[in-house]
């Protein structure tokens, strides 16, 4: 059974940190077994607004996994790489103090929209057969850092959907999304999820509509994950299409009578985000 850890707490420096140090060893585990390739430290910036929105990536929490990282000495190496989808990637990384933890940590940023990109066949495609990745993502060993918010036709965007920011081409996947999603990740699956829930966002992905919750959710399995992390908002994971379908996969499980939840129970800390009527209905289509 997957470790998924549920951390709240005021300080999102320390409460993402005290995250991936109660799941250490899966954590080392993971990046063990990806070899001694670099860390991607993929974050959520599909626009520039400031992480108080509850749109995009607290640097914060870019902070914690990357203090985490060279306090334990998992990675020689790391990058903390975006592609926006709607927005100049290095304002993004300005507005959210991204800019400054690279220059604390000596790590280095990577506007993943201007890398160069390769071509990838995807394994036994449900609809994605062919994709164009940025080598950054390809070469590295991810770490997926989204923010814990809905979304209008994947249901919820998390550590597996985070992925579309290191495609050529974004905008194509939307056509059969959740099939897209769980492609995409037989490809990049992320090593590491960290769900940053310190402010999320309900309504969906770019409603601006904040929600204060303090919580940082992690682990080594990304579906169980993203799992756990649509419980948090009152949505229940096999509703979403792309989990299901990476399960299907044998890409992680989505189950949560499979999954050993750590730290906060669940109970304790979901809340029902108010979803957009068009979150819904496309939710119920997808």
């Amino acid at each position: 059974m997957p470790n998924v850890v549920i951390v709240k707490g005021e300080n999102a420096v320390e409460t993402t940190v005290k995250a991936l140090t109660t799941i250490e060893p899966d954590v080392k585990a993971a990046l063990t077994q990806s070899g001694k390739k670099p860390v991607l430290v993929k974050p959520n910036y599909i626009n520039s607004k400031h992480p108080s929105t509850g749109i995009t990536t607290d640097g914060r929490v870019i902070e914690g996994v990357v203090r985490f990282l060279k306090e334990h000495k998992m990675a020689r190496d790391i990058v903390i790489g975006e592609g926006s989808g709607f927005a100049d990637t290095f304002e993004a990384f300005r507005n959210a103090g991204v800019d400054e933890v690279a220059e604390r940590w000596n790590v280095k940023l990577v506007d993943l929209n201007q890398d160069e990109f390769v071509d990838v066949r995807l394994p036994n495609p449900l609809n994605l057969k062919r994709i164009r990745v940025a080598k950054t993502a390809l070469e590295s060993t991810i770490i997926s850092v989204p923010k814990l918010k809905p979304h209008r036709f994947a249901t919820v965007t998390l550590s597996l959907k985070n992925m579309m920011g290191t495609l050529a081409s974004k905008g194509l996947m939307h056509i059969s999304l959740s099939e897209n999603i769980a492609d995409l990740a037989s490809a990049l699956k992320p090593s590491v999820a960290v769900v940053d829930g310190i402010i999320a966002c309900e309504g969906h992905e770019t409603s601006g509509n904040p929600v204060p919750m303090n919580l940082v959710i992690a682990g080594t399995d990304p579906v169980a994950v993203d799992a756990a992390g649509a419980a948090v908002m009152g949505i229940k994971p096999l509703e979403v299409k792309h989990l299901r379908l990476a399960e299907k996969k044998g890409l992680g499980t989505c189950h949560l009578e499979k999954i050993t939840v750590l730290g906060e129970p669940l109970e304790s800390v979901t809340r029902k985000f108010q979803r957009s009527l068009s979150s819904r209905v496309l939710g119920l289509l997808g």
